[in-house]
This record gives C-alpha cells, structure tokens and sequence, in this order.
C-alpha cells in the first residue's frame, strides 16, 4: 500500500487574500505546492488529501484539483472552528483556527495507511519526499513509530529576516527527544543564532535539524490526537488564541514514552515566501531548478 500525503492548505485563502491569488512561482504558473505534488508522486506517494475551508471547496476544486486529477488520486476534507468533540463548543469570539493537529485530525475517516503531513505553502525539496516515501512505506501495519524530516537549519533560513523554526534534540540513534519552537532565528557574523527564552544569544550549528512541519505517521496517531485536544481544550478554551500544533502532541507522546518518532536528514534545501521580499529569490530558486534538470519546465 502507496503512503498518502496530507496537504495542510486550510489557512489558504485567507493569507493570500483569496485562491486567484495562489502565487504562480513556477517558470509556467506553478504553486509551490505543485512542486510538492510532483515531488509526492515520485517519491512513491498514492493518494492526496487536503485539508481546507469548506468555502474554498469550488475554487479549490476548479483552480487546484482539476490539476493532480489525471496524475493521482486526490481528495478533500474541511476543517472549521465548530469541529470539536461531543461536549465542546467554540467559544464566542473565536475566529483563529484551532492549529496544525486540529487539521490533521480532520484527515482521521479518509486516511487508513501511513501518511506524511506538510504545509501547502512550504517548498520541500525532490530529495525530502524521495527519504519520507521510503520511510512510510516501511511503516505499514506498525504502530507508534513515527519519523519527521529534519532539515539542517542552514538550508531554511530566509535572507529577508528571522524566521521562526521548531530546533530539534535528537538521542544517539537519531530519534526526536523534543521540539523546541525558536523565534529570531538567524545567521549573525556568519553564525547561526536565536535569543533564548533569558534573551541570551545562542549559537547553533548549521547542521542541526529544525522541524519545517513535514511529518511521517500511522493511523494510530489519530486515537492519540483525539483524546490530547480533549484535554487541550478543557485548559484552553478561554484563551482566543491558543493552538494546538503538531509539536506539541508529538512531545507529549515522546515524553511518556508512547511513541518514537526517528529524525530523518534530508539534503533539501527548503524555501518560502516568510516576507514578501522573499518571492523573487524563490522564483529564481525555482528556475535554477528546472535549468538543472530537477524539474520539468511544465509540470501537469
């Protein structure tokens, strides 16, 4: 069985102010998330599910679907603020989606093999999805063993500003021991550094891997992402903004000892539109690309 890749494309429209404006990057008009559907495919991916705003259902399915349709099988599900578990109500006044888990457990009735999680925004890189294929194709029948890509924290960095980045620590076989979200990451004096939580500045190796939200999972983490935003929400339905985000259920599961999830490198270099200044520099990125052959000029 083919592992599926679960594209996070909810916060779509409203970022880029609507889909008609879903940036065409590519020498033909391509989306970043066209590169990742192209690279999915050959890195031995058999199915494609978004998750996205019901109201975005038509042109999504007109201006994005109609794409991939004679190239993979492709599928929709829809997050909304009132998705909760029996007994919950979204509380008045919210309008911030509730994070990054909440998408992917909205994946749970569609999805019943290994799957990878990404951003639809994110451009990931040939090699990444070419290491998580084979990773999810080992995983079928297994059940808490879980990998994410890290990306060496060099090849992420933006020229344009600070970017924010979840650093990893990883044990001596390589498996994630925590997630730590850094704001402020950048190169100073040629070095990569952050400001610390006692505003200290930390330098870091270029090589250290930081989470870019590219996640390798069983069925089973459904189960366990259920039961975890129970809990969250009972701590945080009167906080507006508070998210339930992947890391934060993949640390709890490493930390009692549940789960592993193995920390798998990857030579990719990611990219993508952090500041508006960034877009050209990717659109260039993207060229240099094609021009050495690792993409085809047209892809669909």
């Amino acid at each position: 069985m083919k592992p599926t890749l679960f594209v996070l494309a909810a916060g779509m429209g409203s970022r880029y102010g609507g889909l008609k404006q879903l940036d065409g990057l590519g020498p033909n008009g391509e989306t970043i998330m066209d590169y990742s559907i192209f690279d999915a495919i050959r890195g031995g991916f058999g199915k494609v599910v978004f998750v996205i705003r019901k109201d975005f259902e038509d042109d999504f399915r007109r201006i994005i679907l109609s794409k991939y349709e004679n190239h993979i099988p492709v599928e929709l599900v829809f997050q909304s603020l009132n998705d909760l578990p029996e007994g919950f109500e979204c509380p008045e006044g919210r309008v911030k989606p509730w994070g990054t888990n909440h998408a992917v457990l909205m994946g749970k009735d569609v999805i019943k093999e290994p799957f990878a999680v990404i951003n639809a925004d994110d451009f990931y890189g040939r090699d990444s999805f070419a290491v998580l294929g084979k990773a999810l194709s080992e995983m079928e029948g297994k059940k808490n063993d879980y990998c994410m890509v890290g990306y060496r924290v060099g090849n992420t960095l933006s020229e344009s500003g600070s970017v924010a980045r979840g650093v990893c620590e990883t044990n001596a076989e390589g498996y994630l021991t925590t997630v730590v979200e850094r704001t402020a990451i950048e190169r100073i004096d040629g070095k990569v550094s952050f400001k610390d939580e006692n505003d200290r500045l930390v330098t870091i190796p270029d090589n250290t891997p930081v989470s870019m939200n590219m996640w390798g999972f069983t069925p089973d983490y459904f189960a366990y992402s259920e039961e975890y935003f129970k809990e969250f929400l009972k701590a945080n339905m009167e906080n507006l903004k508070a998210e339930y985000f992947i890391p934060l259920m993949v640390n709890k599961l490493i930390h009692e000892g549940v789960a592993k999830v193995k920390v798998l490198d990857t030579t990719s270099k990611w990219f993508g539109v952090t500041y508006a200044a960034d877009r050209q520099g990717v659109v260039d990125k993207i060229q240099a690309l094609v021009d050495a052959g690792e993409y085809p000029a047209k892809l669909f």
